[in-house]
């Protein structure tokens, strides 16, 4: 049975910058990150919690990084193995919390869609394209692509919303040089960890990478191929011309769009059908991705 939630943590003393579902702590040379059972949904943070969120997501993260052997900033998992320069709570932090590398951050999000979904069936739908890539006419909701288009986005700041742009605006951000090793490195992992996710029976419609610069060597960083960060769809129920189910938080956001809320002011709590249900889902995502059982089941 889930514990209790773990909403926000405060180490005394160290500086904490707080994210949306994740509390960030600055060591120096290093961050302490830990993963909270915050959800957030429409650019609000839910006052209900999702019990063991936070561990499915860093289990399934830590599970990416090995696999891809890609480099990144992840330097340990194991919360006994934690040099802090504070006392802590072993039990609050233990599966849910990583230390990296601290990285000066790549502002893009390096969005990868190999199926047509979610704002990009919106913007195909008005324009026949997606973040300035013209597709074929006649594509359905939930088609697969010919190939894994390259979406970036802004990296907003906590409260602000992501901003699709081309990748021609990318590049005049970021330099043309950096943009055109993030595309090609951002759709290599995306086409290794869909190739993966299938034996396991789930299809990655579209995800997110993040990247970081450390003395110009560029570091994967943050969560990779999450169901928080990807969409991630059942593959022996999967048919195209409308939406799909989901193993993210589909229960939450159509809770949330079926109920009174307008979106624009505080969101309600979640009943516990669908905390329930969320929960549940993660869960499955993360044995199904992983191929083992969630620790803390």
């Amino acid at each position: 049975m889930p514990g209790t939630p773990l909403i926000e943590t405060n180490l005394s003393g160290l500086p904490l910058i707080r994210g949306k579902v994740r509390d960030v702590y600055d060591l120096g040379e290093k961050l302490l990150l830990v993963s909270t059972d915050r959800i957030s949904a429409f650019d609000w943070v839910l006052p209900t919690p999702i019990p063991d969120k936070g561990r499915v997501l860093t289990q399934v993260s830590n599970y990416w990084f090995a696999r891809l052997e890609e480099p990144h900033q992840l330097l340990e998992t194991d919360v006994e193995r934690f040099d802090l320069p504070c006392d802590f709570d072993r039990e609050d932090l233990d599966g849910r919390s990583v230390l990296v590398r601290k990285t000066e951050v790549v502002p893009i999000e390096c969005v990868v869609r190999g199926y047509l979904a979610g704002s990009g069936w919106s913007e195909y739908q008005a324009t026949g394209s997606v973040c300035g890539v013209r597709l074929p006419a006649g594509l359905r909701e939930s088609d697969r692509l010919p190939e894994p288009i390259f979406t970036p986005a802004t990296k907003a700041a906590v409260g602000d919303h992501d901003e699709n742009i081309s990748f021609a605006s990318m590049a005049e951000r970021i330099g043309r040089p950096l943009a055109e090793r993030l595309r090609q490195r951002s759709i290599d992992l995306y086409l290794r960890g869909a190739e993966h996710a299938l034996t396991r029976g789930i299809l990655i419609a579209d995800t997110k990478f993040e990247f970081g610069q450390v003395d110009g060597e560029l570091l994967l960083i943050d969560e990779v191929l999450t169901p928080d960060s990807s969409r991630f769809w059942p593959a022996d129920l999967y048919e195209p011309g409308h939406g799909q189910p989901s193993y993210d938080k589909q229960f939450v956001r159509d809770w949330l769009s079926e109920s009174n809320w307008d979106k624009n002011s505080p969101p309600p709590e979640l009943p516990d059908p669908v905390v329930e249900q969320t929960r549940a889902k993660y869960i499955e995502a993360c044995e199904q991705v992983t191929g083992s059982p969630f620790r803390w089941k």
